[in-house]
């Protein structure tokens, strides 16, 4: 069955998937040789005969119709194909990476960090990455995983593909951020309420709002290492509500301090 979109007449190669009913995609060499360095080594060498005295030489690939489309979309001069979903994209990456084609390699890489992909699963972009050897996506998703659980995270098949060192990589990142994160919860002496904290002793009493919050911020950090949840209106009026009657006044009064903390926070090493 020929290709919809791939079926030049002029065309010297002929690929065939692998998958039943099989299409045939009529290409050219030149154009393949030109965009992976695969097919220039192989058609280097003998070709096998037509598959009659009229039509050109047939290769038949493991990849499926669809899969191969995809590829020979972004190889040809034509609209790069749309990739709904995080299996498409590694679908089409794996054989990709197989024939060496950088040009799509390379369009495959941005859209594997996309935001609509990287936000919603990092831990499998991380994953994914690593597993292709994609160095520099690998740090950008490592830094979205701070923003979830990775010890809880879904399972999912692609980690399968990545090493201990890999995932060690990744854990300690998570370990260190953390215990970073937690030694900058240091409350600035002239955060107070006029209410709750003061002198007992001759030691400084921390309002309550502080208390509340650090403890629970601390945790937070240890599943969680970014400035996202702890510094979120919800995370910091529950704080305001474990406090006296005056702890809100204190947190509005405290926007500079706390601003000063997510700052560091956020400057903290993100990446792998």
């Amino acid at each position: 069955m020929p290709s919809l979109h791939f079926d030049s007449p002029d065309a010297d190669l002929v690929l065939r998937s692998g998958t039943l009913p099989a299409t045939d995609f009529r290409v050219h060499r030149c154009i393949l040789s030109t965009s992976s360095p695969f097919f220039e080594d192989m058609f280097s060498l003998p070709q096998p005969h037509a598959s009659d005295d009229s039509g050109p030489p047939v290769v038949e690939v493991s990849e499926s119709a669809d899969i191969l489309e995809k590829l020979l979309r972004f190889i040809y001069p034509r609209s790069n194909p749309i990739l709904n979903t995080i299996e498409d994209v590694v679908a089409v990456l794996e054989a990709a990476s197989k024939y060496d084609v950088m040009v799509a390699i390379d369009a495959l890489r941005s859209m594997l960090i996309s935001p609509a992909f990287v936000k919603q699963d990092p831990l499998r972009i991380y994953a994914i990455a690593c597993r292709f050897d994609l160095e520099e996506e690998a740090k950008i998703a490592s830094r979205y995983t701070l923003s979830v659980n990775v010890l809880d995270s879904p399972f999912s098949e692609d980690l399968k593909h990545i090493t201990a060192f890999q995932y060690h990589q990744l854990l300690n990142l998570h370990k260190k951020r953390a215990a970073a994160a937690q030694e900058l919860l240091i409350l600035h002496e002239d955060v107070k309420c006029m209410m709750c904290n003061g002198t007992h002793y001759g030691q400084f009493i921390p309002p309550k709002w502080w208390r509340d919050f650090r403890e629970r911020a601390a945790k937070e950090l240890s599943m969680r290492p970014t400035s996202e949840t702890i510094f979120s209106m919800a995370f910091l009026a529950e704080s305001a509500k474990a406090g006296c009657e005056r702890c809100a006044g204190s947190i509005l009064a405290s926007g500079w301090f706390l601003d000063q903390l997510k700052q560091a926070i956020d400057e903290l090493p993100s990446t792998i």
